[in-house]
């Protein structure tokens, strides 16, 4: 039964206490006055008092029902609003959004769960507000930081298998030191003459410093490199853009239809005006999207999908937070030795690639070949000859964004033999296929659905990845490739939550009819870094969908290629799209999946 307010319960009493008054009409005339009353005023008096009564009663009860309206009425207003517990089963309502002008499909009760464990493992510690009036002072100073390698464990040289620990304190641009945490901090240990490098694990103190653990994996030389990409306050705007205005990057289509043609803006949070909107929510996947709708078309008449620009977010006083050489992306410099010598392994202790993943690493590049830890073994496949062999008979799908269209290009370049198949595609986009007749082999490659960076697809060739995957037989001559994460960094992380969702049931719906598909997923990347890349996918946006990817799918049978750490480990600048001497590499774990013993 709903509890009414205090508010109510006072009318109420008020209205019973009057309706109590009134009931004098009905208490026994005393016996001195009958005398006095004729039957005939009797009567008048009665129906008088019944007349008042229903007066009253009516009054109150009309009164007490407004009110309840109104309760009911706010109440359901703040159930709209706030996230609410989901019950045993059924959806619960989308996470409230800014001007409620980002559309985020219900989720059932087990994905909402899942969605608030996601959220919890990449919550980002608090971060300070900007100075006001704003200055540089108090804010995070790569120049005036340091960091410390750390003795030994039980003091002694350095050998391999050991690790190394350092510990970073961050100051600000007066040299005082920093007492909170939350900069965006990352850090590798390399050797440039041995092309030998491994991604360190940074750790937030929240204090104002931070601890970085590193594998020994190589004798000789290993040198610390700790890299400030964002400062704490840097990280406060960073997060203002995603809350406030997740539509920065400017979306449109063109509506046509004869020789009337018309543009409108489109996006999945489409901010509300008068101008009624067109719904293009994907039936099969639950994937939102939506245009203002043209003033003499109709919606049917879409034709085409563009990327056109970005909008500037950034106030002027946060622009001094993302200077190059200043705060964004910036060497931390040693307080002292910033080396180590590394002896070889102590006798007794197991092999370097027996880590079996004990160390959180996938692995470490060494004469820049990249070396899987956990019993993996990486193959070197450096000849065309080498991949057919190791693709015949295989038909290879790949899906994903230009990172993975990065790979489909160095496939095609290295299977000389294979045609293109012309498909009408639109660059960037595709669909594109090659076939090699000799070894019979297929690889194919498609974007993925919308949101997309892209200068311009036609409606007739966009797609959802989940709702391709339905489509395949799959088999054990099938590999399926995905790369879905660049394009979701400006967004909510709840949408990009949802399309994995969507995505992960349609790969458990394939492994279940064909056990013996393989699936291999692309991680995320770092990248080189300015203002203008800071807006639409800056390192700290990438850091939180690729956590979530590879939460998303850990204990399914499903494989990994860790883009994220090849970058990071690599003596190559951060790049979104990695130079040939990473792709090689990313291509060799790729095939060595599917070829695990090497072909001759």
């Amino acid at each position: 039964m709903t509890e009414l307010s205090d508010f109510q319960k006072n009318s109420y009493d008020k209205l019973n206490t009057e309706s109590v008054s009134l009931f004098c009409c009905f208490n026994p005339v005393p016996k001195r006055l009958k005398g006095f009353i004729s039957n005939h005023v009797n009567m008048k008096l009665l129906k008088t008092c019944i007349i008042l009564l229903l007066v009253y009663v009516l009054f109150f009860t009309l009164r007490n029902m407004a009110l309840l309206q109104i309760n009911f009425e706010e109440n359901s207003i703040i159930f709209l609003k706030k996230v609410t517990s989901a019950p045993s089963t059924g959806p619960v309502l989308a996470p409230y959004m800014p001007d409620n002008f980002c559309t985020i499909k219900p989720l059932s009760s087990a994905d909402a769960k899942e969605e608030r464990l996601l959220l919890d493992s990449i919550a980002w510690p608090e971060t300070p507000p900007l100075p006001a009036p704003f200055s540089l002072n108090q804010t995070s100073n790569a120049a005036h930081s340091t960091f410390t390698i750390l003795p030994r464990r039980g003091g002694g040289d350095w050998h391999v298998g050991d690790q190394l620990e350092v510990i970073i304190q961050m100051y600000n641009f007066q040299g005082n030191p920093k007492r909170s945490g939350g900069d965006a901090i990352v850090a590798r240990l390399h050797n440039r003459a041995l092309e030998a490098g491994v991604a360190g694990q940074v750790v937030d103190l929240l204090n104002g410093s931070y601890s970085a653990v590193f594998s020994l994996l190589w004798e000789g030389s290993a040198q610390v490199e700790v890299t400030l990409v964002h400062s704490s306050e840097a990280v406060t705007v960073l997060r203002r853009l995603n809350r406030d205005h997740p539509d920065r990057v400017r979306f449109q289509s063109v509506f046509r239809s004869g020789s009337i043609s018309e543009s409108t803006v489109c996006n999945v949070c489409l901010r509300q005006t008068s101008q009624p909107q067109c719904n293009y929510t994907d039936l099969h996947t639950g994937d939102p999207w939506f245009c203002y709708k043209p003033k003499n078309l109709s919606c049917d008449a879409r034709f085409n999908h563009m990327k056109t620009g970005y909008n500037n977010v950034l106030k002027t006083e946060e622009l001094k937070l993302f200077q190059r050489n200043v705060n964004l992306k910036v060497f931390i410099p040693a307080s002292g030795p910033a080396s180590v010598t590394v002896l070889p392994r102590r006798k007794g202790r197991p092999a370097v690639n027996q880590d079996s993943g004990k160390s959180g690493l996938s692995g470490y590049y060494y004469q820049g070949v990249w070396r899987s830890l956990g019993g993996f073994n990486v193959h070197q496949f450096n000849n065309d000859s080498a991949i057919s062999q190791c693709l015949k008979g295989k038909v290879v799908h790949m899906y994903g964004d230009s990172t993975i269209r990065q790979w489909f290009e160095y496939l095609d370049a290295s299977l000389p033999e294979a045609k293109a198949v012309n498909l009408n595609s639109p660059m960037q986009a595709g669909p594109y296929m090659i076939w090699e007749n000799a070894n019979k082999i297929m690889v194919t490659y498609r974007i993925h659905g919308l949101p997309l960076r892209i200068s311009i697809i036609p409606t007739s060739k966009e797609c959802y990845v989940s709702k391709e995957l339905d489509t395949l037989v799959g088999g054990t001559n099938t590999v399926v490739v995905l790369g879905i994460w660049a394009h979701f960094s400006t967004f909510p992380i709840e949408l990009y939550i949802r399309r994995l969702q969507s995505i992960r049931r349609a790969v458990v719906r394939l492994l279940n009819r064909a056990p013996g598909t393989l699936v291999v997923i692309r991680t995320g990347t770092l990248q080189a870094m300015h203002v203008g890349n800071v807006i639409s996918n800056g390192d700290w946006f990438s850091f939180q969908v690729d956590k979530v990817l590879r939460a998303m799918f850990k204990g399914l049978k499903v494989q990994l290629v860790d883009a994220w750490d090849m970058v990071l480990a690599h003596h190559l600048p951060h790049n979104i799209h990695p130079k040939r001497p990473i792709i090689k590499n990313m291509v060799d774990v790729l095939l060595s999946y599917i070829c695990p013993q090497k072909k001759r």
